[in-house]
């Protein structure tokens, strides 16, 4: 990862609800437009929009009918290239999400297909067959199978999400050319990055067959010409100096150093999700279970230390629009609600790579906590309370695996004030999704006065990455590996070294700590009290955060 992008930081905006200007329920670009001061008071660098490109909007935007124009309830190309004027202003880069895995089934080259044009059905991936017998047992991400049966083809096309979500061919050199088109399209209209939507799947296999160990993705993912692709990608559209960042499904430590080495020239850095699964019961995402944190230290241990020898770059996250909260998962949204959530931006805003920041998380926003299922929207949910309850749950059993897991919880309206009856300073009109009442106190507007708040923590966090180069620069290494509750590591760059330290549980812990108090400088503390530490022992308390500065 070039050197350039080490110390920026970047803000994802699900557009949809951010914010909204005319009053539909529904976020847009000009809310969007309005809102770049407060963006650039936060100390960002990059602004990651989430898709706004025409769409039905079955899976909200990641389904793409028109990767060049804009879908009417967002704004318009006027709006975009405002917006683009605007942050450019403020020196603030957008970055696009672009979805090239798949397409909409809306999308001309799709219903060009559906007529029979063999040259559009190679833009993807067709198998003969009859009608009751799949090409392969694989399993949607969604539900339900890989596949769907068209009747006036005889064929079958491959869906790894949504049914109206078509896998494209890029075996088929004229679907590269056309995806490449598009990015060369966003980058002279200003646009300054990419992020892209699953890119690790592109590439499927060459033989298509039954997975008799899982559900099929180990024949598609880090696929055989997926580093081929991504190198021919970058290089014909110069994107090359570009920040880019892929996210990257099921992945392994290996490919994403290929993928954000930069030697290897394809991205800048990636989303790996493998921290996010610690909570899963059995690796199934939909089995609630305590987050084993042995594991989390593990996994941070693994990818930190793993991408510094391999030179590659991390993407440091917790939330984005498909996960759930960080505060109410791995935090105390009611005892501990501001503890936890600055102890957990202290966490991942301090290691080695490049921080996201998801709407409304600087403000320690929570889950939905909805209590029925005609508040949701997100069609994985929807799918998946069919499935849940199918599989025996009852309802109130299905709604609270919900509560905990749907992407929905991320979707939720950005709280700029606290009249969540009346909007959340969201909308003057009805929210398309409902805004939760469990933290009004979790706005814009109120924590900007507070300088005790978790946004005025955020605001720190971001701008020690640029004051302090041990934080954007240095190496890192893990301490007290044998203690789970407590995550510790040390970033070193020459003789700068910075130590922190989290406490990531609800309740005390002590913790053998024999810093030298006369050449160690308490840099950050999430507690407005004096820290606890005497005779050798730190006593951490409840989601305590600490950093120390040794000089």
């Amino acid at each position: 990862m070039s050197e350039r992008f080490s110390d920026k930081v970047i803000y994802q905006i699900y557009p949809k609800s951010f914010c909204d200007s005319n009053g539909d329920g529904i976020g847009d670009i000009k809310g969007i437009t309005s809102k770049l001061d407060y963006l650039k008071d936060l100390g960002v660098d990059y602004l990651w929009l989430t898709p706004f490109f025409v769409s039905p909007q079955r899976d909200n935007g990641y389904d793409i009918a028109d990767y060049r124009n804009i879908e009417p309830m967002f704004g318009t190309m006027e709006d975009l290239e405002e917006l683009i004027n605007e942050s450019d202003a403020r020196g603030l880069g957008l970055m696009l999400d672009m979805v090239f895995n798949h397409t909409s089934t809306e999308h001309e080259w799709f219903k060009r297909a559906l007529a029979g044009d063999t040259t559009y059905q190679d833009y993807y991936i067709f198998k003969d067959g009859e009608p009751d017998t799949p090409p392969t047992n694989w399993k949607s991400k969604f539900g339900g199978s890989a596949w769907e049966y068209v009747p006036t083809l005889k064929k079958w096309y491959l869906h790894l999400f949504d049914v109206t979500q078509a896998d494209l061919n890029w075996e088929n050199p004229m679907v590269r050319s056309e995806l490449k088109s598009v990015i060369k399209f966003w980058k002279q209209k200003g646009i300054k990055g990419f992020r892209f939507d699953v890119v690790n799947l592109i590439s499927k296999p060459d033989k298509f067959e039954d997975d008799h160990e899982g559900d099929g993705r180990r024949f598609y993912t880090d696929g055989r010409h997926v580093h081929e692709f991504l190198k021919e990608l970058v290089a014909d559209t110069g994107i090359d100096e570009m920040i880019t960042v892929g996210e990257m499904s099921s992945t392994t430590l290996e490919h994403c150093i290929r993928y954000s080495s930069p030697k290897e020239k394809e991205l800048s850095m990636c989303f790996s999700f493998h921290h996010l699964k610690v909570d899963y019961g059995h690796g199934d995402k939909w089995e609630l279970a305590q987050p084993d944190y042995m594991k989390l230290k593990q996994i941070f241990t693994k990818w930190q230390e793993g991408m510094l020898l391999g030179g590659g770059w991390n993407a440091l996250f917790w939330c984005n629009h498909d996960q759930p909260r960080i505060v109410s998962r791995l935090g105390d949204d009611r005892r501990y609600w501001k503890e936890s959530a600055t102890m957990l931006a202290t966490c991942i805003h301090l290691m080695r790579g490049t921080p996201y920041i998801y709407q409304g998380e600087e403000l320690g926003m929570t889950n939905a906590n909805y209590d029925d299922i005609s508040q949701y929207r997100d069609v994985e949910s929807l799918n998946y309370y069919k499935i849940l309850t199918r599989e025996g749950k009852s309802e109130r059993e299905a709604l609270d695996i919900l509560a905990a897991r749907s992407r929905d919880n991320s979707r939720t309206p950005m709280q700029w004030n606290d009249d969540i009856v009346h909007g959340a300073g969201f909308t003057e009109g009805t929210p398309w999704i409902p805004i939760p009442g469990h933290k009004p106190e979790a706005n814009v507007e109120a924590e900007l006065q507070d300088s005790d708040s978790v946004l005025q923590y955020y605001r720190k966090l971001v701008s020690f990455r640029k004051q302090y180069p041990v934080i954007a620069e240095g190496d890192i290494q893990f301490l007290y590996g044998g203690i789970s509750e407590v995550l510790v590591y040390v970033r070193t760059n020459g003789n700068d070294k910075m130590v922190v330290i989290c406490n990531l549980i609800g309740k005390a812990v002590s913790l053998p700590c024999k810093l030298d108090e006369s050449k160690s400088e308490l840099m950050l503390h999430n507690m407005g009290f004096p820290v606890n530490r005497r005779d050798g022992i730190l006593e951490l308390k409840p989601f305590e955060a600490i950093v120390y500065r040794l000089v």
